[in-house]
């Protein structure tokens, strides 16, 4: 939910309710001293220097009671305006240390004017706005989560002060709601999962944001890759590989040295023996300077266009250590990248086939919660961030907003979100906990043909530069597979889950049956198992369930004489007994057709 100062209920909510837990804390334990206590998403927090006191979760309890006894006296919050000696002064009087300290900052910052907001006996400086009076606090709508450490401006050289994090919502429906997402997402959280079933890895040896793809989770990347190829060789892409390292010209020219040096590892330099100067070499960040050297590597006639070209590349970006999550961020990743060479008169409708290809995709993976974002330069844009001129951005913004508006799909504005090179489109999907992300992007790209001096030939026989769409259907292969493991909280559709069948002999006389049945499933490149163990019948099925097996093919006395087999899928105590043809038949053609059984769990919140 985003908030807005000016006329948001759940800010007001949030920021009063920050107030109400600082005048509870100074009432339960003496000598405190008050931090920052900010509205945040899901709620706020309030950072306190506790002195001698000891505060941990245990005191969480107590202070929610106190909250709903101040809340309960109806107390009203009134403001008053002062100067900056002023705000000083009473900051003197209250004791205020931090605050003080806050108020000399922002006056260097250019403020002169201060704001204080009361509420019983409680004074904080605060810009506002609040509810007008505690009443206006829903019952039920807040609670106090955890106590975590914060260092005083975020800065490891000051004094670590004591954070207690608080969750907030409109009513008490929300708040119930959010925990219940809140206790789904950490059981599906995709570490968690990937631990379990053993898809990834990292270990501290190899790097931090280094991820190792174990056999399942390889399957997983084997079978969305698949699915991608098909749909691409489907639309006319045509694939390349190219190297995952160049010279630093190669990134002069395309314009990543200067405005994406950050995200970049640092250039591998060694001294060239034939001209004995040193080169720089860089891994790739990103594929499209590559792909542009494709595109030059010979004369292009209008015939050819549009171009596509696809790989499935390997990209290094240097994350900062604290930003690296799981899979959600990492340092060494693969992308189904494509960029597509095309005239001007050619551009809407590859758009538009784009965006068709991409609601295959979501189809076909369940995938609904998402929303579009025009991601653009802005008005009050940093020149420094972007390249090209204002007319190009003028064009190339007015294609995308045309297309989305032709295909009537609702959309809203990302000022200063756009590549530096051109606005972009970007699908922007929700997770369990309905935190967003950027997970497909389309972005137009006027620049790179004048910078890589790309042409084409054009119907009249003159020279004609280009217009480049850079595409990503699927964010990178660890970002998806991060988010579906939490989509289908790790019960992937048939078709590209690790292991798709698992047959289990309700006595060892079943045994050479179901061994003969399964080779004849992996003669049709099914992934298949058959449970021999000695452990009890009840414990197999257990084991099928707790390893999220989509299909478990239960075989006792009486299928073996009917030459059947009883099918149980995922998530259901019934059984079905068809023959084994008959189950052939019907798992070739959901394999073959990608469906999906069953509801993703995060289609259900």
């Amino acid at each position: 939910m985003e908030m807005n100062k000016e006329n948001s209920l759940i800010y007001k909510l949030r920021h009063s309710l920050a107030h109400v837990l600082a005048q509870a804390v100074q009432q339960e334990f003496d000598g405190v001293k008050l931090g920052f206590g900010p509205p945040v998403e899901n709620g706020f927090y309030y950072d306190f220097d506790f002195g001698e006191n000891v505060v941990n979760d245990t005191h969480l309890k107590q202070l929610e009671k106190k909250m709903k006894k101040i809340i309960s006296q109806n107390q009203r919050f009134e403001r008053v305006d002062t100067d900056f000696n002023g705000a000083l002064k009473i900051c003197d009087e209250l004791g205020e240390p931090y605050k003080k300290e806050n108020i000399r900052n922002l006056f260097e910052k250019g403020e002169t004017e201060f704001s204080f907001y009361s509420n019983g006996p409680f004074t904080d400086i605060c810009e506002g706005p609040h509810v007008a009076e505690t009443k206006e606090i829903p019952k039920g709508c807040f609670k106090l989560d955890r106590v975590a450490g914060a260092y005083w401006l975020g800065s490891e050289k000051n004094k670590m002060l004591t954070r207690i994090y608080a969750l907030c919502f409109e009513d008490r429906d929300g708040l119930e709601n959010y925990l219940k997402r809140r206790k789904l997402a950490q059981e599906n959280d995709h570490k968690k999962i990937g631990r379990e079933l053993g898809l990834f890895h990292f270990d501290e040896r190899v790097g931090k944001g280094l991820p190792i793809w174990l056999p399942n989770g390889t399957i997983i990347r084997d079978e969305i890759e698949a699915f991608a190829n098909e749909l691409q060789k489907k639309a006319g892409y045509k694939k390349v590989k190219t190297p995952v390292l160049a010279k630093e010209d190669l990134y002069n020219i395309s314009g990543h040295t200067a405005k994406y040096s950050d995200s970049m590892f640092p250039p591998i330099s060694y001294k060239n023996d034939e001209s004995g100067q040193t080169e720089n070499y860089y891994l790739r960040p990103m594929c499209c300077p590559f792909h542009h050297m494709v595109y030059g590597s010979t004369k292009r006639s209008y015939r050819e266009l549009p171009l596509r070209l696809s790989e499935y590349g390997d990209l290094f970006r240097f994350e900062q250590s604290g930003e690296l999550s799981g899979l959600i961020r990492v340092r060494s990743m693969c992308l189904n990248d494509a960029h597509l060479y095309m005239a001007s008169s050619q551009v809407k409708d590859e758009i538009k086939a784009i965006l068709a290809m991409y609601k295959e995709m979501y189809d076909t993976f369940k995938l609904k919660d998402y929303r579009f974002r025009l991601s653009t330069r802005g008005n009050d844009f940093d020149s420094d961030k972007f390249d090209g001129s204002d007319e190009m951005w003028e064009i190339s913004e007015k294609i995308l907003k045309q297309t989305l508006d032709d295909q009537k799909i609702d959309y809203y504005i990302g000022e200063g979100e756009a590549a530096f090179y051109g606005p972009k489109i970007d699908i922007q999907f929700r997770n369990t906990m309905g935190r967003e992300e950027t997970v497909s992007t389309i972005q137009i790209d006027y620049l790179a043909a004048e910078k890589f001096d790309l042409k084409f030939t054009n119907a009249k026989g003159e020279d004609e530069r280009p217009v480049v769409i850079h595409r990503a259907p699927l964010s990178t292969h660890e970002r998806f597979i991060s988010y579906i493991i939490e989509y289908y909280g790790g019960v992937f559709p048939t078709w590209c889950s690790p292991q798709q069948v698992r047959i289990i002999p309700v006595n060892e006389t079943c045994i050479g049956y179901c061994q003969e049945f399964s080779e004849k499933l992996e003669q049709h490149n099914i992934r298949v198992e058959v449970d021999s163990s000695s452990d009890s019948f009840g414990k197999k099925i257990r084991k099928g369930t707790t390893q999220k097996i989509p299909i478990l093919l239960i075989v006792g006395n009486e299928e073996m004489e009917n030459s059947t087999v009883s099918v149980r899928r995922f998530g259901s105590r019934e059984n079905t007994t068809v023959t084994q043809n008959e189950f052939l038949e019907a798992l070739l053609r959901e394999i073959k057709q990608r469906i999906n059984h069953r509801e993703p769990i995060g289609a259900i919140l």
